[in-house]
């Protein structure tokens, strides 16, 4: 899933049968080193790019950065 695996990512590919993808978002953003309640807030949100926030981070790009870095932008006709 990433350039450079973070080591001991691998609870989130064993074969536990079907999960949804929150689920499996949370598990690799949680691996990744993201808090809980930013890992669930990005997991949720479909306008995030997983892949992207795992790149930066294997890259040394702490968590929260990560995640400020990459948040979508407020859609128009809505406030900031």
């Amino acid at each position: 899933m990433t350039i450079h695996p973070t080591p001991g990512l691998g609870r989130c590919l064993c074969d536990h049968g079907p999960v949804d993808v929150q689920t499996w978002r949370l598990c690799w953003l949680i691996e990744a080193g993201f808090d809980g309640g930013l890992a669930t807030r990005l997991a949720t949100s479909p306008d995030v790019d997983l892949h992207a926030l795992l790149e930066l981070v294997d890259r040394g790009c702490p968590p929260d950065l990560a995640a400020r870095i990459l948040s979508p932008l407020p859609r128009r006709g809505r406030s900031a």
